[in-house]
């Protein structure tokens, strides 16, 4: 079975979506599924905080944990919360953590205010090198979302560019074939061609540095959007010879395709 090891339910700030209708939807696509709820250490918008209670979560969600039902985080990346991010893993037995940077120079990267004063190469350049910074001492399983910075960036063309970035990418891919991590492949932009097309130099290059293995995840905060695009993703995963993979007690799990 595969499992889609990224999404937010109500425990994240962004999202209001029922553990239990997102069960339901994975189990109608034959999917395992990974809660990965946000933990964005000081990151509060609109008056919500990105944290939540792990001791709640994990026990509002005992009785959905099994086989094919994981409990994790997303730990959102900086030097800020590097204390509070390996405290709060501490805190619960989970069995994945996403890495991932939302913040660059403490500005949240989904909005216009971090691109005010930046050409694409200043602002893409930052990203890729405070990722490489905050992956080399952090705890996690995988690196989320890679080209996180592509959804909402204002350029003409903002997916990664992979032979302008080549040296930035590299370091970061480097870092988690060393540290023995695992790259995510984030569906949630694969409706778009181009994204997909700009994505395969990276995972190239990551299987030439020694990487194998990749979790697969939609990153969905509502029920329609869980294992979205997946027959694509496992399609790019075949091509460039990768693994797919979940994680149970923080240990990897190789998958079957069938979905």
């Amino acid at each position: 079975m595969i499992f889609d090891s990224h999404m937010h339910t109500a425990f994240s700030a962004d999202s209001e979506m029922v553990a239990a209708d997102a069960l339901d939807r994975a189990r109608s696509l034959n999917l395992g599924v990974v809660f990965t709820e946000h933990f964005d250490y000081g990151l509060e918008i609109d008056g919500k905080k990105f944290e939540f209670n792990p001791a709640e979560y994990m026990d509002e969600y005992k009785n959905l944990r099994g086989e094919n039902v994981r409990l994790g985080v997303e730990v959102g990346l900086r030097s800020f919360a590097r204390a509070a991010n390996s405290d709060f893993i501490g805190r619960a037995d989970f069995d994945f953590v996403i890495g991932s940077i939302h913040l660059v120079d403490d500005l949240d990267i989904y909005y216009p205010e971090f691109y005010a004063d930046k050409d694409k190469a200043t602002a893409y350049r930052k990203y890729f090198e405070q990722m490489a910074q905050e992956i080399s001492v952090a705890d996690f399983n995988a690196l989320g979302h890679i080209d996180y910075i592509c959804r909402t960036a204002p350029y003409d063309n903002p997916e990664i560019d992979y032979a302008t970035f080549a040296a930035e990418i590299d370091a970061v891919l480097k870092i988690v074939v060393e540290r023995g991590k695992v790259l995510e492949l984030n569906t949630r932009r694969f409706d778009k061609s181009r994204a997909v097309e700009e994505l395969v130099p990276v995972y190239k290059k990551y299987r030439e540095l020694g990487g194998r293995f990749v979790t697969l995840g939609s990153d969905a905060h509502r029920v329609a959007a869980v294992g979205n695009y997946f027959e694509r993703a496992l399609k790019f995963v075949r091509e460039l010879d990768l693994t797919p993979v979940t994680f149970c007690e923080r240990k990897l799990e190789k998958l079957s395709e069938v979905c």
